[in-house]
């Protein structure tokens, strides 16, 4: 049947070609943004992985760190651009799938929310890649102010050590100085000055074996001079009674000797010291060899003439304030020998007046030479004059067993001063002791 109601239900219209071609472009649009962000992906991933090599070299290169800090921040603007780059396709990508999204269909709004997606997760890793960079200039900003400070440390250390240098370059200017100062002394006849430390005075009394309670002297000189005979005369032996010190026409004694007095009622020890010249020392070094600076009382002993040896012990004495007594011995051998150039022969059958008028002018002759013989070498050595006892054993060992021996010349003197030395000094150091007790 025909007419109005035989009419067929109208089909749905075909897509258009422009329908078609709009379809197209939004996928062609979804898939180019697809790439877009793939890419923008794979450059984060490079950023990501060229940032991290970037970090790891800062680290390492703490002796460049200016260069390192100039790299990074090359690199962290190379990667600013690249992620501006990245962003503005991104958002030109967002934008084709937006604009296609509002006429293409739903498949196209989901390639649009998988873009949007992406840009969101390019922001994330941008954020991050920025942190990292401000981490990176951080790193970069404390290396640099440790190597400024290292580089500090070093200048200072510089300055330390030119300062050491510069002391040690004093130190040997003095030294040398000293050195050719002490040149010159020798080879002008002046010895240089040697003081003993502390340790050694110590060491020097244990040797001794000093003792506050006693007075110690000590008889020094030349060797051959007479030291042990005059020892034994002091102590009031002869030459071969048990206990006197051992002499011979040769020098005997090689090391220190020490000898207490026979009366324990005299405080008293007497130091035979080697003589000069038997031992391989200087003169000048003598004093301090046999540790002289530790004895109460120093006799210098000569025979036949004053030496350099006897100055050198008077010099150092004078420095240690420790009383000398210069003294000469063998005063009755050097008489005879006077009144044998006198003409004087005991074979001959002169008087006895004769004989005592030869013996007083010969032994005035033997004083006045001797008194001024050692007033010339004191006064030649710039030191005072000084009185000089002349002593023969025999009188000596007389005078000191209260005998009155006719020959005598200095011996009751010496004697007396050397006992009135001995009391002063030991009379001075028992009041020191009682005022420190009393302090």
């Amino acid at each position: 049947m025909g007419g109005l109601f035989s009419r067929d239900r109208p089909e749905a219209p075909s897509p258009s070609l422009a329908d078609i071609k709009a379809r197209q472009d939004a996928e062609a649009a979804a898939a180019q943004a697809r790439k877009d962000a793939e890419a923008a992906r794979a450059q984060i991933a490079e950023l990501i992985r060229s940032n991290h090599e970037s970090q790891e070299k800062a680290m390492a290169a703490q002796q460049a760190a200016m260069q390192a800090a100039a790299a990074s921040q090359e690199q962290t603007h190379k990667e600013m651009m690249a992620m501006l780059q990245a962003e503005r396709a991104a958002n030109e990508a967002r934008f084709a799938a937006e604009a296609a999204a509002r006429d293409a269909t739903e498949d196209a709004k989901q390639k649009a929310a998988e873009a949007e997606e992406a840009r969101k997760r390019t922001a994330a890793v941008q954020e991050q890649a920025i942190k990292d960079a401000q981490a990176a200039q951080e790193q970069a900003r404390k290396l640099q102010e440790a190597a400024n400070e290292e580089k500090r440390k070093a200048t200072a250390a510089q300055e330390a050590a030119n300062a050491s240098k510069k002391a040690a370059e004093e130190q040997v200017k003095t030294a040398n100085a000293a050195k050719a100062e002490a040149e010159r002394k020798l080879k002008e006849g002046i010895q240089p000055v040697v003081t003993p430390t502390p340790e050694e005075v110590s060491a020097a009394k244990r040797r001794v074996q000093y003792r506050e309670d006693l007075f110690h002297f000590a008889v020094a000189g030349v060797a051959g001079g007479g030291k042990s005979s005059l020892i034994n005369a002091f102590r009031g032996l002869r030459n071969k009674d048990a206990g006197s010190a051992a002499t011979g026409v040769t020098e005997t004694t090689l090391a220190m000797a020490r000898y207490g007095s026979p009366n324990a009622e005299y405080p008293y020890v007497w130091y035979d010291i080697p003589g000069a010249g038997t031992l391989k020392i200087p003169d000048w070094q003598y004093f301090n060899a046999q540790g002289l600076y530790v004895f109460d009382c120093i006799i210098v002993l000569f025979d036949n003439r004053f030496t350099m040896t006897d100055i050198a012990i008077l010099t150092n004495c004078r420095r240690f304030k420790i009383p000398t007594y210069i003294v000469r011995s063998k005063a009755d051998q050097h008489i005879r020998n006077i009144m044998k150039d006198m003409g004087y022969d005991s074979d001959d059958d002169e008087s006895e007046d004769q004989k005592k008028k030869l013996y007083q002018d010969a032994r005035q002759q033997f004083i006045r030479q001797t008194r001024q013989s050692v007033k010339d070498n004191l006064e030649s050595a710039n030191m005072p004059d000084q009185r000089v006892y002349i002593v023969s054993n025999e009188p000596m060992l007389g005078v000191v067993k209260e005998k009155r021996p006719k020959k005598i010349v200095d011996e009751i003197e010496l004697l007396n001063d050397l006992i009135g030395e001995a009391q002063t000094r030991r009379a001075r150091r028992d009041a020191q002791a009682g005022a420190g007790k009393e302090k």
